[in-house]
């Protein structure tokens, strides 16, 4: 008859990688969305956690499940894909301004990303985002002018701008055509 291995000690793992992050139990609770108090049930070996609660708490810890179970592993490395179909696109309240938003919902008031299309004379205004929010825009295609508070300037295929966008700011086509920029959004 073989002898049954013990079954991995998933309390001391969890604590151990709570601790090596730095993190309280109220940051994993709400990271996790497992509460304090079964969190420090867990890691004092007094329950036996559910295999869902183990994949919250490592999805909470940002580490592979292997890690909880086994006390090794590797970080889950992000990998997060937006296919074409998934994307976003709207026509803004401005007539001929067409937005993508390329990046997924899960980065929204981080970091956002956005295909922007303009038509010929078509403007974009904007109102103040939240304090320190930055844009950096390149224009991929025509001749935009960008308005940003006091500052203004024109941009060409190809130039790059940077700007605090937490006041209000504007683009406007120059061009007699189509004008294409992309947009990043640092919140």
């Amino acid at each position: 008859m073989s002898k049954i291995p013990k079954p991995p000690s998933i309390g001391k793992n969890v604590k151990h990688e709570r601790s090596v992050q730095k993190l309280s139990l109220d940051e994993l609770s709400t990271a996790s969305g497992v509460s304090k108090a079964m969190l420090s049930q867990i890691e004092s070996g007094k329950v036996n956690p559910t295999v869902a609660t183990m994949w919250k708490i490592a999805h909470g810890l940002s580490v592979e499940f292997n890690v909880l179970m086994k006390g090794e592993g590797k970080k889950i490395r992000r990998f997060d894909i937006n296919r074409k179909a998934d994307i976003t696109t709207l026509d803004a309240d401005a007539a001929g301004v067409h937005i993508s938003v390329l990046s997924p919902v899960s980065m929204a008031e981080d970091l956002e990303l956005y295909l922007l299309t303009f038509k010929p004379g078509a403007t974009l205004n904007s109102q103040p985002h939240y304090p320190g929010t930055e844009e950096f825009l390149t224009v991929l295609a025509g001749k935009v002018k960008v308005s940003a508070g006091e500052n203004e300037t024109i941009l060409n295929a190809g130039d790059v701008l940077v700007y605090q966008c937490d006041i209000e700011h504007h683009i406007e086509n120059l061009a007699a055509t189509e004008s294409r920029i992309y947009l990043v959004v640092r919140f």
